[in-house]
């Protein structure tokens, strides 16, 4: 659940920094009292962000390790994401 203002951070999305992006694929809105839940999709509606930044994750180090042959084996990865701050929904 996402409200306008609120910044977050996402898998990566093609863009440039400071570009606009729209997701229109939305599963539920809730506005007040009143809440639409989509079938599977809610129609009509659309969330307009800015990207703020694109980037990448903290480096997560994965060790394998074969007993009976001693074979290690280390792996570090970095996932990208962006970070999107919410305009309009």
């Amino acid at each position: 659940m996402v409200k306008t203002g609120q910044t977050l951070k996402v898998e990566k999305l093609e863009g440039k920094e400071k570009g606009k992006i729209s997701f229109d694929k939305v599963l539920m809105v809730a506005e007040d009292n009143e809440v639409k839940i989509g079938q599977p999709l809610v129609k009509g509606v659309k969330v307009e962000a800015e990207i703020i930044k694109q980037g990448l994750g903290p480096k997560i180090y994965v060790e394998t390790y074969k007993a009976k042959t001693r074979k290690h084996r280390k792996i570090g990865h970095r996932q990208s994401f962006t970070e999107v701050k919410i305009i309009k929904i």
